[in-house]
């Protein structure tokens, strides 16, 4: 047995060797200097506001979210559809790689005497900036997952809508918010396979699943036009040059089935010195942005309701998809007409305290995916990505009065509105009604009245002065997409 170690050792001496002292070919060295070129460029921020950010950070939160995050802003951003959802939203890709080959170009002249035989440590500590760039950033994609609210279930209004009303890209992404439990495991994998990268043996296996993932959410998000699939074959990109290093032995043992001994430089920068600050350094990056990070995101989902849906509670036991069986404007009763821009077709409750209704109006379409905000007027992602005419009323109740003060959520407000509306859950629109805080955001009010379970009534002036008197009969719909789980609103404890 120590024959057998002291030969084994002897071999390892010798691949250590041979390692250091081969020399690179001169094609690996011009395209080793065109690679880290290219990288550098992919991972190092090239947006001003993101060092603003980490030197002023709000929170300790955001301070991380700002580095896991990156800088998603490239060179260029081109202003065309296929700029933000085909081939043209690569465009800073295609200039980091011409300028890659102009500086790879440079070097090579400036270094045509240089005596340096190989970039063994270059390329070791390129890999360590991707390698920590794809498990932070990924740790952090996976937690929007993990806690589902970067994709939220469905609301009532949404699973009432006809299929061509949808935007392709939100017509996907209500699919896997119905499947929230795939969510959740899609964010473990990612959360998981982000962590694999943090520790030299595991790599391989991380950078495999990572591009795996990743290359699904791409595909499936250039299909649907989902504008995510830059950043999402980002990471497939940079998992993909991990991979590199691999295949050789990948090939020989899984392909050539045969036997695999490996050897991959690791400069010598261990010394006893400097060992417990090395390991210090490393155990807190994994601590803050798995434990911490995930703490952070768990309080926002769950206590402080930094989502993408709203979560203050609606009218109770109200939810649901109603018919408007009376409509009277100005005291005089409208007949149902498809083409009416003033009587409700439809209307939904839901389970939040949001009011939907229905009319023949073109309002714009939102193409974004939903911004989270801490205030329930704010969110938009219940309309985003949809057509069909449906207007959005966020409500505060008055249950002694039995009023209801609303705003049009579909509305524009400016940035010193949002700043001032995000500054808590509700906004507190019986107080600003009547105010001029509460007219510039178009504060009504409506009395309601509820003579059955099943049949609300509500009252009051719209927003051109018109009086209004409808009567709302509940339609009695059972769901193919877990309803208990929807109406019972397991999520939140608001």
């Amino acid at each position: 047995m120590a024959i057998i170690q002291h030969l084994e050792g002897e071999r390892k001496q010798e691949v250590r060797l041979s390692e250091k002292e081969y020399t690179w070919k001169y094609w690996e060295k011009v395209g080793f200097r065109f690679t880290f070129i290219f990288f550098i460029l992919m991972i190092v921020p090239l947006d001003g506001g993101w060092y603003e950010k980490l030197v002023k950070p709000d929170s300790l939160y955001d301070f991380m979210a700002n580095i896991a995050g990156g800088s998603r802003n490239g060179w260029i951003e081109i202003d065309t559809e296929s700029g933000k959802w085909g081939f043209a939203s690569y465009t800073s890709w295609w200039l980091n790689g011409l300028i890659a080959v102009l500086a790879a170009s440079i070097w090579t002249i400036l270094a045509r005497n240089s005596r340096v035989k190989q970039y063994n440590a270059l390329y070791y500590w390129l890999r360590v900036l991707v390698r920590y760039r794809i498990a932070l950033g990924l740790i952090a994609f996976g937690f929007i997952k993990f806690f589902p609210m970067q994709m939220p279930f469905p609301s009532l209004a949404n699973l009432n809508t006809d299929l061509g009303e949808y935007a392709p890209f939100k017509l996907y992404w209500q699919i896997v918010g119905v499947s929230y439990k795939y969510e959740i495991f899609l964010g473990f994998l990612e959360i998981a396979a982000g962590s694999l990268l943090f520790f030299r043996p595991t790599v391989v296996v991380g950078a495999i699943i990572n591009a795996g993932v990743l290359f699904n959410i791409a595909h499936a998000n250039i299909a649907y036009d989902g504008a995510v699939h830059v950043y999402s074959s980002y990471f497939v990109l940079l998992s993909l040059f991990l991979l590199v290093q691999y295949l050789p032995a990948i090939w020989k043992l899984f392909i050539l089935r045969e036997p695999v001994s490996t050897y991959y430089y690791v400069p010598k920068f261990l010394r006893n010195w400097n060992k417990p600050l090395y390991f210090g350094i490393k155990a807190t990056i994994v601590i803050l942005f798995i434990f911490v990070y995930g703490f952070y995101r768990y309080e926002r989902f769950y206590d402080e309701g930094r989502l993408k849906e709203p979560v203050l509670p609606g009218l109770a036991k109200a939810a649901g998809h109603y018919e408007v069986s009376h409509f009277l404007l100005n005291g005089q009763e409208k007949p149902y007409s498809p083409a009416d821009s003033l009587r409700w077709h439809e209307a939904f409750f839901e389970r939040y305290s949001t009011l939907v209704y229905k009319v023949n109006k073109a309002n714009n379409i939102d193409l974004g995916n939903g911004t989270p905000a801490l205030n329930d007027v704010l969110k938009t992602y219940e309309f985003t990505g949809r057509a069909g005419g449906k207007n959005y009323l966020y409500y505060e109740i008055d249950s002694v009065e039995h009023s209801l003060y609303l705003i049009d959520k579909n509305q524009k407000f400016s940035k010193e509105q949002r700043r001032r509306l995000d500054e808590k859950l509700d906004v507190g629109l019986k107080a600003l009604y009547g105010k001029a805080l509460g007219d510039s955001l178009h504060i009504l009010k409506w009395t309601y009245e509820r003579p059955s379970r099943e049949q609300i009534k509500l009252k009051g002036l719209d927003a051109d002065g018109n009086n209004l008197e409808i009567t709302l009969d509940r339609i009695k719909e059972s769901y193919l997409t877990g309803k208990e789980w929807y109406m019972k609103n397991t999520l939140f404890t608001y």
